[in-house]
């Protein structure tokens, strides 16, 4: 089964959430609306800014664990190399 990990931004170098789900889509959406009690909704993590697909959802969670480890710029880093301009990429899922 597809999973994703993903990473959620309240700003460009603000505050981050690091997630993984089967269904990106949905779960992005579950964000935005304020759907999912917890992190994302007290911080107002809502951006999706990257993201990466896994064949097996062992895979996915071992790399979101992984992930959750690093330094914020670490994090950053990976952003950037996938979405220079810190852009919404929800807009690109519903395309």
């Amino acid at each position: 089964m597809t999973a994703w990990v993903y990473i959620l931004a309240s700003r460009p170098f603000e505050t981050l959430y690091t997630g993984v789900t089967t269904d990106l889509t949905r779960r992005v959406y579950e964000h935005r609306e304020g759907l999912i009690e917890g992190f994302s909704n007290r911080y107002g993590t809502k951006s999706l800014v990257w993201y990466e697909q896994h064949e097996e959802t062992g895979a996915a969670i071992a790399r979101e664990k992984q992930i959750k480890r690093w330094r914020r710029q670490w994090k950053f880093d990976l952003i950037e190399k996938m979405n220079p301009g810190w852009q919404d990429l929800y807009l690109e899922l519903n395309r």
